[in-house]
């Protein structure tokens, strides 16, 4: 007995002595501190530090440290155990393992870690309870993320195995069955697929790849690659492929899509090359071949300076060909359109600004266009561009100064209106009798004046000549000075008072000289010269106005009443203008040999057809008298439990107006004008207007100094009227109604869910639109909620714009309507990923349709699908659209489309 517990003590005092120098070779080892959890197992968090890993020698050296075979510091823990073999010199981690070395993270549900070898080993472990394969391996290098299936890596090496890994770069989500990782650069990877799907696990559609080197943010390099939609092979496939995964702007070709026109045939459209300049401004040329002959190339370009300015330039050119040379119907036209848009930021000039908006072109480019998809650019009757400067000069008063060039282009009528240029100033209005504190009382304090300027260069032509000196030859131009001054002031407290008056001189640099002359067969014309030189004119003109507010209210003393107050606003006016008779501006038409025309006095002025026009010849002094109407009032609020009081305005306006001239001999009453704006359901208002004429018409239906009633007719005479309203219309207008949620125990209709009149009970539960019966008042569970936001849904979003006009005409018998229309637009989305629109319209008087188009869209996750149908009229045409959404394989699409019969 003495021999074994003799050895038994010598050996627990040489394995203490071994521990004890173990401990002082190792002073950084962090002892754990046991964890009790609720269920009293103990959890031992494990930190483990490149000393602890260091490789020990038998027999410890005093002067010498044993050297670390790591590069970096690694850290590692782990939720459930850590096992230090010493024997194998492996470090095995369990549950939630995490080790870190350098900038490499590997998180796995279990680690080993060999130093021998230097391999790490990930993997997933087996979840007991659902026999699942959880905490599967996340390997993180720098912005690079991996998750395989499980995992090899070599720390010295930094070279790694992968199997099944998912990883993401920029667009793109790769999953490979062997990935084979050389350096932190280039992966090797086998039976890859790569998709721009949300869902890599099961995604719509992959590329399918046996070879592929990945080269993180740069490229995927790849053998043969075919396509395979929802698992399915596609023969579109390559023997090798390019796919670039820059995040930065890189130059490359633009591929063509290729169509068929009825008009042109077979095509190849809007392929080119993209050059990204720099990283302020790219250039983008592309082109469009058809086979009888037509093409068409367009230059575009973005810029940007970040604080400073924005914009972008585009410019299109088209030759079209119908027909074949040689037959009767053959026609070649070219087209162009210029499109410039250029803003500046705010914070860049405060004092000045510059800004650009040209839409410059052929009249028929939008209509007639091969390579436009937008079909309600069919509907543009107007081409406008503008370019302009202002500049703003600080103080007291302040100056505006500002220059615009502008053109207007009509494509109906061929004509083009140019200012070349215009140019406007002002100076801020002055208060020169004001207190030195700023105050302004009275009419004395209140007086202030003005000064502005406008020159003008303005010219008509052809679109033919627009680029031709013939845009000046007969140019108008001159320039305005106005200085109006006005003051304001009260009267008896309750009366507002101001007045004011205008003086303008105008400077023209052509006047007209007009001749009456006998033409070719005899009869009198007037011949009009222009005569070149600066002459001017001045005018000037008074004005005055009194008004004040009326109130009438009206308050219930019953508090249940429906309605608890009105209040009518009145706001009545009087106003008078003056503008005398500048005669003197005037002189009388004669003949070649100076000879007056005839006994009957006829005058002209030299300033007519000038840029400001002539001047006024007759004296006028109006009164004008108008009355404002506003009628508003308080009532319950039928959705409120409380009482509570809502605001409901009856009319918000209805203005009456008319005029009366002192200084005229006859007609001296003008028509009476009624306007008004009624609500009739929400945020719908109806508009409408009226004319009545006091006077009497002729045997000529021609107004005659006669009153109306007079003549045997009625007080005023209704001479046009007008009615209008649009409003919109969507499903959310009706979930206020909706039944309250804590009484499902009935379905008695209440009349308050009856209000709107909906025969299909949009007021009420929802129903299902399979089967039209009331859908099932328990709490949706998750499941369903998710179910209904990806495949359906219970309530379906809608939307419906509907706009009315008509107008009456009957100033002269004619006793017409004139315009009857209506216009309809809606959308309905059946689902979160299908909707269907369209717009229309009819007029009732010209007795055909409005514009008209159908639109399909499809969300397909990963594509987009779109239909556009213009199924009527001279427009009739469609396009339809389905791509790959993702900016990367933005080239994989399919379009095809008709255009509308080219009207040359």
């Amino acid at each position: 007995m003495y021999p074994i517990l003799r050895h038994i003590i010598l050996s627990i005092v040489f394995l203490t002595g071994l521990h004890w120098c173990y401990a002082q070779e190792n002073p950084v080892v962090q002892r754990p501190i046991p964890i009790i959890q609720d269920s009293g197992k103990v959890e031992t968090p494990v930190v483990v530090t490149q000393e602890a890993l260091v490789e020990q020698d038998s027999t410890a050296q005093d002067t010498t440290k044993p050297k670390a075979f790591l590069q970096y510091k690694l850290e590692s823990s782990a939720k459930g155990y850590n096992r230090f073999d010493r024997r194998q010199n492996t470090l095995t981690l369990y549950d939630q393992a995490i080790i870190v070395y350098g900038d490499i993270r590997l998180e796995a549900g279990k680690i080993i870690i060999n130093n021998n070898t230097g391999n790490v080993y990930a993997y997933g472990i087996v979840e007991d309870s659902t026999n699942a394969y959880v905490q599967k391996p996340i390997f993180t290098q720098g912005a690079n993320k991996v998750e395989p299936d499980s995992i090899i890596f070599n720390k010295d090496t930094k070279k790694a195995l992968t199997y099944n890994s998912k990883t993401a770069q920029g667009e793109f989500n790769v999953v490979a069955e062997i990935t084979k990782k050389v350096n932190d650069s280039v992966f090797f990877m086998r039976n890859a697929r790569f998709t721009t799907s949300s869902n890599p696990e099961n995604p719509e559609y992959y590329f399918l790849a046996r070879k592929i080197k990945f080269v993180p943010k740069k490229k995927i390099v790849t053998g043969l690659v075919n396509m395979y939609i929802a698992d399915v092979p596609t023969p579109l496939g390559l023997p090798f492929a390019f796919f670039p995964m820059t995040n930065e702007r890189r130059s490359g070709i633009i591929l063509p899509s290729f169509g068929n026109d009825n008009n042109r045939g077979y095509n190849l459209t809007n392929g080119g090359y993209y050059f990204a300049i720099n990283d302020y401004v790219d250039l983008t040329v592309l082109g469009d071949y058809f086979t009888n002959g037509s093409y068409g190339a367009r230059v575009e370009s973005s810029y940007r300076k970040r604080y400073k300015y924005s914009g972008s330039i585009r410019f299109l050119l088209e030759e079209s060909i119908r027909s074949e040379r040689g037959f009767s119907d053959f026609a070649q036209t070219g087209r162009y359109n210029i499109n410039w848009q250029h803003s500046q930021d705010a914070n860049a000039s405060p004092n000045s600004r510059f800004s650009a908006s040209v839409n410059l072109g052929s009249p028929d480019f939008y209509r007639n266009s091969f390579n436009q998809t937008n079909q309600s650019a069919q509907l543009i009757n107007n081409l406008s561009s503008s370019i302009s400067y202002s500049k703003t000069f600080p103080g007291e008063p302040q100056v505006n100064l500002n220059t615009t060039v502008s053109i207007n282009q009509n494509v109906n009528t061929n004509t083009t209106n140019l200012t070349l240029p215009t140019f406007q100033g002002s100076v801020s209005r002055v208060f020169p009798f004001a207190s030195e504190g700023g105050l302004k009382k009275g009419i004395i304090q209140n007086i202030n004046l003005q000064y502005n300027v406008r020159g003008e260069n303005r010219a008509t032509t052809t679109n033919d000549n627009l680029f031709t000196p013939d845009i000046f030859k007969d140019a108008r131009a001159g320039i305005q000075h106005s200085i109006p001054i006005s003051t304001n002031f009260k009267i008896a407290k309750y009366f507002s008072v101001s007045t004011g008056a205008s003086f303008q001189e105008n400077w023209v640099f052509d006047t007209i000289d007009q001749t009456l002359v006998a033409n070719e067969s005899g009869n009198q014309v007037i011949r009009r010269d222009t005569i070149s030189g600066f002459d001017s004119y001045r005018t000037y003109s008074f004005n005055a106005s009194l008004g004040t507010t009326i109130y009438g209210s009206f308050t219930s003393s019953n508090p249940e009443a429906k309605i608890q107050a009105v209040r009518h606003v009145i706001r009545p006016s009087v106003s008078y203008n003056i503008n005398p008779s500048f005669d003197q501006y005037y002189e009388r038409l004669l003949r070649e040999d100076g000879v007056m025309v005839s006994d009957e006095e006829r005058f002209f002025s030299r300033f007519e057809g000038t840029l400001f026009g002539a001047p006024g010849r007759v004296f006028s002094s109006n009164i004008g008298l108008s009355i404002q109407n506003n009628l508003e009032a308080k009532v319950l609020d039928p959705d409120s439990e409380d009482g509570e009081l809502k605001k409901k305005q009856w009319i918000k306006s209805l203005n009456i107006s008319t005029s009366y001239n002192l200084a005229g001999d006859s007609l001296q009453l003008s028509p009476l004008n009624l306007s008004g704006v009624i609500p009739i359901y929400k945020d719908v208002d109806l508009q409408l207007n009226a004319n009545f004429d006091p006077y009497a018409l002729d045997a000529n239906n021609q107004r005659i100094n006669t009153f109306n009633i007079n003549n045997g007719g009625s007080l005023a005479r209704l001479t046009n009227a007008g009615a209008r309203f649009n409003f919109k219309l969507d499903s959310k207008d009706f979930e206020k109604g909706a039944k309250d949620e804590d009484d499902k125990e009935t379905k008695v209709e209440s009349t308050t869910l009856r209000n709107g009149g909906r025969a299909d009970d949009l007021f009420g539960d929802p129903i299902d639109p399979a089967t039209g019966n009331f859908l099932d008042d328990e709490e949706p569970t998750q499941q369903d909620v998710d179910l209904e936001d990806s495949l359906y849904r219970f309530k379906i979003p809608w939307n419906l714009n509907i706009a009315y006009t008509f107008t009456y005409n009957n100033a002269r018998r004619q006793n017409e309507i004139s315009g009857n229309s209506i216009m309809l637009s809606g959308d309905v989305e059946f689902s979160p990923r299908w909707s269907i629109g369209g717009n229309t319209g009819y007029d009732f008087v010209g007795k055909g349709v409005s514009f008209t188009t159908i639109r399909f869209q499809r969300d397909l996750e990963s594509f987009r699908m779109s239909f556009n149908w213009n199924p009527i009229g001279v427009n009739n045409s469609w396009f339809f659209f389905i791509g790959i959404k993702s900016g990367a394989l933005s080239d994989i699409k399919y379009d095809q489309r008709r255009q509308p019969d080219p009207r040359f």
